[in-house]
């Protein structure tokens, strides 16, 4: 599940911290501080910016972890600029890099258990990565872009979409 899995979550933070990146420049041409951004929501009850880019982290982390066995770093979610969003992306992917593909061999039909089940209850590493984390990390990833976008952060389908080398094989 290794090569299902982490690729795309580094893949994705990555793109994520190039939308950041194209926020700060963007800031910067309008003249405006960009930091305002991490409060910025698409409707008042959902989450902001910052809210968003700390679940995208901490569900890629989480996930990895959970299936793996690893025990993932804990985060304050305390950023309150975009910079220290991208300290918190490349934190988790630093972290993600640490994982070894051998650790999630055989996770598919290990039994994970997760706070929002009922105790004693648990899916198989197979059904919580394809039902709930991959689903989960998408979620809030799409909400960062699309509150980047809402504010004018000039990001199309190729911004969100990136490079397609993932798909290559050797």
């Amino acid at each position: 599940m290794y090569d299902e899995l982490v690729p795309y979550l580094v893949k994705y933070l990555g793109n994520l911290d190039g939308w950041l990146d194209e926020a700060e420049k963007f800031a910067e041409e309008r003249g405006f501080e960009v930091d305002v951004l991490v409060d910025s929501r698409l409707a008042p009850d959902m989450f902001p910016l910052s809210r968003q880019v700390q679940a995208a982290c901490d569900t890629a982390k989480f996930l990895a972890a959970r299936l793996s066995d690893a025990k993932a770093p804990v985060d304050a979610d305390d950023e309150t600029t975009l910079g220290q969003l991208r300290e918190r992306i490349a934190k988790t992917l630093a972290f993600l890099d640490g994982i070894d593909a051998e650790a999630l061999a055989d996770c598919a039909g290990r039994t994970i258990t997760v706070n929002f089940l009922p105790p004693g209850t648990g899916l198989t590493g197979q059904e919580y990565a394809r039902g709930f984390g991959l689903p989960n990390f998408f979620f809030h990833v799409n909400m960062a872009y699309a509150i980047l976008r809402h504010n004018g952060v000039p990001l199309g389908k190729r911004a969100y979409i990136g490079s397609l080398d993932i798909l290559r094989t050797a």
